[in-house]
């Protein structure tokens, strides 16, 4: 027989199906095996079988070996592979690459196998047998004796080795050789409620069920019982016995779910992120693929688990950015799971308070269909928001990150033994370094972006590419000593908060504090159990936490994110203002939120204190309608970077001429067509331009056309890449 197989080889020049001979009977679609591949071996997928083919006899070569019994990918994952390759334009190694763990596919992690002693023998009659002096044997063995069996290291460590040895050869205790199941977040224990849903949480799982539409979004406000609709839902799936895949945006809300489903469905929950080890990814993923685990639970990357008869995909939070893959394949979660879906004959629910422009005009035209969850589970208004003009703050001689407002009202809610959450979307100390006398800001060296100073370790780093350097103590342009930090970010504000309240309790949580793996899981643990009063942090803390002592929540500096280059600002501060102030009054205290603006004025802030999304909605789809911009159209960027300018210039250049031709062919297809250097204009070391354009919306022939046409440029010294709508346009 013969095996198509893709080699694990990410190249344009072997994106393509290479033949190869085998004999071996457990060898089928989505195997994964060994092939020789020139002078080396390289691991492939196996994607097709035939029984012929045009390969001469003299050169077609066999399989190797085969690297697993169980075939790695079913066949609906194959046909997923081969649709996100066609539409993320890369190769189909590329695409493969998303469906299995990095280590698996490189060989470096395996199963683990820990050995046993389990008694073999009466301990009473044998231990009066026992010489005196064998005390520990004695010991061990009524040890052994509370329980069917023991980790052998264990009792090694505890008795000796000798003692263990000991027994085994005198035929007491027998030694079982077992998989070690490496389950990630052992401490998280799911405690099992009796959760009555209330008749629109019932009206909500019932039409859900029941709809035709194969898409459903659950639109509801924060703390409407959403979760307990997944729940729900999800249970109803298992018990007709298909699978269920439950994403979540951030890593940091994924234990907090966790810890809901074990509650429900015990070990049938299996979790998939990047931040657990490699042994714990890799068992989860093959208990996901045995069957044995039924759920997976995950952000982004999890909507690629190896389950089978998949019934439903629940997408919560739909509206985050962290959906939108940054990085090749750049592919948009949803439309993974629409394809995974159809694929599968499964249902998709889109969950969110607010959800994206794209995705409401859809549930609106009749196309995905609209749940609704209007109101509070504890039936309590929305927190109430009060706007605070920091212009006014800063006129009075105020130049702190909390405004007078705040302050009051943090000292209250910290008098009445209340918890409060600070959000500011700035990690680090001070967001920039700048001489006042040369007015110089630090820059990196390998990023067209400035610095962040960080003051625990003394340190300036770039939130782009990671590069840390040390705190300057006089300007690099002009030597001046006289420095000012500019910007307020998380770190300064939890200082200035220990000089306002000094006997609080104060945890934060951004990227920094939370770079281990239970990083996030122990911080929100200690707030959850009120062993802190107030909680400082960026985006982590916005959205999906359930934190019943917090009656207050602080927006510092709300506007920051309107003022970015990009048409879905408006947008995103509107969610992001909405999703952090809901954290508050979610139990049976009422809550307040306090949000600090240079722009009280906005169209966009009126509407979230008001949590009025439809007049959100409204104002928005006609800017968009009006300027051309999705959903109306689809952004399609080329950017073209590399590490010597006039190359990357050149490269540019040629690529503008040739799409240019094919913007002449069909003028009336493309909105924009425009050539500039990127927002970020160098970043880790390489300089980017972008050709920039807004077509017709879902014409895949154009966007095919784009992307053969620039994918010849692809060189060892210049990248060349096509995005579709992409989430940041910097």
């Amino acid at each position: 027989m013969i095996a198509e197989v893709i080699v694990d080889i990410a190249h344009s020049e072997v994106d393509k199906i290479f033949d190869y001979y085998f004999n071996d009977q457990r060898i089928t679609y989505g195997s994964r095996v060994v092939v020789p591949f020139g002078r080396t071996f390289v691991e492939g997928i196996v994607i097709g079988i035939k029984e012929k083919t045009d390969v001469p006899q003299e050169r077609l070569k066999s399989i190797n070996r085969l690297l697993e019994e169980m075939p790695a990918l079913t066949n609906e994952l194959l046909e997923l592979s081969r649709y996100i390759a066609d539409t993320c334009f890369v190769s189909r190694a590329s695409s493969l690459r998303l469906f299995l763990p990095t280590e698996m596919r490189k060989g470096r992690v395996k199963e683990q196998f820990v050995k046993l002693l389990k008694l073999n023998c009466d301990v009473g009659s044998v231990i009066n047998s026992l010489n005196k002096n064998a005390k520990k044997q004695r010991e061990l063995l009524l040890h052994l004796s509370l329980e069917d069996k023991f980790l052998m290291s264990e009792m090694n460590k505890i008795y000796g080795a000798s003692a263990v040895n000991g027994a085994i050869k005198k035929g007491f205790v027998t030694v079982l050789t077992e998989k070690n199941f490496r389950a990630p977040y052992k401490e998280i224990i799911g405690e099992g409620k009796n959760v009555i849903l209330t008749p629109k949480q019932k009206l909500a799982v019932q039409s859900i069920k029941q709809s035709e539409n194969k898409v459903s979004l659950l639109f509801g406000v924060t703390g409407s019982g959403k979760t307990e609709v997944y729940l729900s839902l999800i249970e109803s799936t298992i018990n007709s016995g298909k699978t269920a895949i439950m994403l979540v945006p951030e890593i940091s809300l994924t234990p907090q779910m966790l810890r809901q489903l074990r509650a429900r469905f015990s070990s049938s929950a299996a979790i998939l992120h990047s931040g657990l080890s490699a042994g714990e990814k890799f068992d989860e993923w093959w208990r996901l693929r045995t069957g044995e685990a039924k759920i997976a639970i995950g952000a982004r990357s999890a909507i690629f688990a190896p389950l089978k008869d998949l019934g439903l995909i629940i997408i919560d939070e739909e509206h985050d950015g962290s959906y939108k893959s940054e990085s090749s394949p750049r592919y948009l979660t949803h439309d993974v799971a629409l394809k995974r879906a159809e694929l599968s004959d499964a249902k998709v629910v889109l969950g969110s308070a607010t959800p994206s422009v794209e995705t409401y005009l859809k549930a609106t035209n009749g196309e995905y269909n609209l749940v609704e969850l209007p109101d509070r589970v504890n039936k309590k208004p929305m927190p109430d928001i009060e706007i605070v003009d920091m212009r006014k703050e800063i006129r009075r001689g105020n130049n702190s990150p909390f405004s007078s407002a705040l302050k009051s009202e943090l000292e209250e809610c910290l008098k009445n033994g209340n918890q409060a959450m600070i959000f500011l979307n700035q990690r680090g100390y001070s967001k920039t370094v700048v001489c006042t006398e040369c007015g110089h800001v630090q820059k990196c060296q390998s990023c067209d972006v400035s610095l962040t100073y960080h003051k625990e370790d003394e340190s300036l780093l770039c939130h782009y590419c990671g590069a840390k350097y040390k705190m300057i103590e006089a300007c690099t342009e002009c030597g001046s000593i006289y420095l000012k930090h500019g910007g307020f970010g998380t770190e300064r504000v939890v200082m200035e908060l220990k000089k306002l309240f000094p006997t609080a309790r104060i945890l934060r949580m951004d990227r920094d504090t939370t770079q281990n793996k239970e990083g996030h899981f122990k911080i929100l643990n200690q707030f959850h159990n009120k062993q802190a009063d107030i909680l400082v942090g960026t985006q982590m803390i916005a959205k999906g936490h359930d934190f019943p002592s917090v009656t207050l929540v602080g927006i510092l500096d709300a506007d920051m994110s309107l003022h970015f280059s990009d048409y879905r600002s408006s947008e995103r501060t509107f969610q992001l203002i909405t999703q952090v102030a809901g954290r508050s009054g979610r139990a049976e205290e009422s809550g307040k939120v306090i949000l600090q603006t240079y722009s009280p004025e906005n169209e966009i802030l009126r509407c979230a204190i008001n949590y009025d999304y439809l007049a959100f909605f409204k104002h928005e789809i006609s800017i968009r309608k009006a300027t051309a911009f999705p959903p109306y159209t689809d952004i399609v960027r080329t950017l073209i970077s590399g590490e010597d300018e006039e190359t990357v210039v050149s490269v540019t250049k040629a690529i503008f001429n040739e799409l240019s031709a094919i913007r002449q062919k069909s003028p009336e297809k493309f909105r924009f067509f425009g050539c500039m250097k990127s927002p970020i204009k160098k970043l880790q070391g390489k300089f980017r331009y972008q050709v920039l354009m807004r077509i017709e919306a879902n014409d895949f022939n154009l966007k095919n056309e784009i992307f053969y046409t620039i994918n010849k440029y692809n060189e060892r010294n210049v990248n060349v890449y096509l995005e579709n709508n992409p989430s940041n346009l910097s």
